[in-house]
């Protein structure tokens, strides 16, 4: 059983107190509270499933008598009809919790389902995709494992774990060479080894860069296919490259093929559309 941060603990209690308020009148009208049953989670598209063991947590918060049952895994693929999960006691607390748990569960498929759409794009390269902080408020410990879940790599999960130096920083810093040096005094007082990452927009920028050194990533931010292939040329593996903006399902092959060490996209989780999922309860 996973042990969840209290993050996600906390926002399952949010998301429960949300749906449920002081209770759920219509199922209380309607159900003693003593029908037994079972109730499946069924697949209705293709995908990738992801937050299984997400859904059986969610029960437990509304009752223990409720029996999980699952065969599948994480990453594994779905199919329309396919059976995800059984669940077997009293019907009252799953359909109190229907809701929410399929909230989370066709979210975090969903991601996982976009993100190995991307990943397969990229299987021939060595390019790997990164995901961006574009994520849910709230949402973001469960959003990013649903990444990795589909075979994506996590960028940045907060502020505080790289130093990213992007446009607004330069301006404020006065400079390129002014910001690196800067984020590197401040890694040096904190005697900390976390990675100092630059946005770049142009090859001369790229190319002060280099001359300053003292990164470990640079940035290409929405260059196109040309002046990339330079950029990685230029940098001569001094430091990781990562292409990032406009960056569609399409375009993913081009890219890669410029010899970026990574692609980052907003979209494996800022829009992603839930994946098709029911709930079907049977009485006995």
């Amino acid at each position: 059983m996973q042990n969840w941060p209290e993050e996600v603990q906390e926002l399952v209690r949010l998301a429960l107190r949300e749906d449920i308020g002081s209770g759920d009148i219509t199922t209380e009208a309607i159900y003693s509270g003593n029908e037994n049953g079972t109730a499946r989670l069924v697949a209705r598209q293709d995908g990738v499933l992801a937050g299984i063991d997400l859904v059986s947590y969610i029960l437990e918060q509304v009752s223990r008598d409720v029996v999980f049952r699952s065969s599948l895994r994480d990453g594994e693929p779905l199919a329309p009809g396919m059976e995800i999960a059984l669940l077997e006691g009293p019907l009252a607390p799953v359909l109190s919790a229907e809701r929410t748990l399929l909230n989370f569960l066709q979210r975090m498929c969903g991601i996982a389902t976009r993100t190995r759409a991307y990943t397969q794009k990229l299987a021939y390269t060595r390019t790997k995709i990164l995901d961006t902080r574009k994520t849910v408020p709230g949402h973001r410990y469960l959003d990013k494992m649903a990444v990795r879940i589909g075979g994506g790599t996590n960028h940045r999960m907060r502020l505080d774990d790289r130093f990213l130096i992007k446009e607004n920083h330069i301006r404020m810093a006065g400079g390129i060479s002014n910001a690196i040096t800067a984020c590197t005094n401040y890694r040096n007082r904190r005697n900390t080894d976390l990675a100092i990452e630059i946005e770049v927009t142009t090859l001369g920028e790229l190319e002060e860069v280099i001359t300053h050194g003292g990164v470990e990533y640079v940035m290409l931010d929405n260059m196109d296919l040309s002046a990339m292939k330079r950029a990685v040329s230029l940098v001569q593996r001094r430091f990781f490259t990562e292409a990032s903006g406009n960056v569609t399902l399409d375009k993913l092959p081009a890219i890669a093929e410029t010899g970026v060490d990574f692609i980052s996209s907003g979209a494996l989780t800022h829009s992603v559309p839930a994946m098709d999922i029911s709930l079907l309860v049977d009485l006995h």
